[in-house]
């Protein structure tokens, strides 16, 4: 029985991600507002219907990614050792991400992310996925903090954090001759709070 589960899951999460790459590959050759539900369920040959069980629209299909990203990153603070200083783990989750999202990138996925970017729909759906984030995190960070004011501490580092690696890595899309690591590594110690009690 839990073979067949995982099956089915691993089914399901193929499916999800040909639906992802499906619609940025679509966006990237068609643009992003001539797009349809249509043409993804199409290119990855499933239903209109299927894809309705996956995602609610377009949008959120091409910011799947990101979305699972995301979520990788509080799992991963969650696995940080508990006396860590906050930041410190932080700048070491940003690390693993490094390694397993962007070590080996294509080109081509560069470009998609460049011409699709600053679509307003595409930056509302990664706004929502980034707030969701930084609510999880929040409540993470502030197991690890002690002190009155902890929970407004914590909230301040989560969106400080989550909006340096996403400057960071927005900046290097945009110039990717240098390193996406040394990129947010800058970007996190310019950013590091001061020295504070926990």
């Amino acid at each position: 029985m839990t073979q067949a589960i995982g099956l089915r899951e691993r089914k399901k999460a193929a499916t999800r991600l040909a639906l992802h790459e499906a619609a940025m590959r679509l966006a990237a050759e068609h643009g992003f507002d001539h797009l349809t539900v249509e043409a993804i369920a199409d290119a990855a040959n499933v239903s209109r219907r299927t894809f309705f069980n996956y995602f609610s629209g377009k949008e959120e299909a091409i910011a799947y990614a990101d979305a699972v990203r995301v979520a990788c990153l509080v799992r991963l603070v969650r696995a940080q050792p508990a006396d860590e200083v906050p930041w410190v783990a932080l700048t070491r989750v940003a690390d693993q991400l490094i390694t397993e999202w962007y070590a080996d990138l294509d080109p081509a996925w560069l470009a998609q992310r460049r011409r699709l970017r600053a679509h307003p729909a595409l930056a509302a759906q990664q706004i929502a996925a980034y707030a969701t984030v930084e609510r999880e995190l929040a409540a993470e960070l502030a197991t690890r903090l002690t002190g009155p004011d902890a929970e407004l501490r914590s909230r301040v580092l989560a969106a400080t954090y989550l909006t340096t690696v996403r400057v960071a890595i927005q900046h290097w899309t945009d110039h990717p001759d240098g390193s996406v690591r040394d990129m947010i590594h800058t970007a996190l110690a310019a950013a590091a709070p001061a020295p504070h009690g926990r």
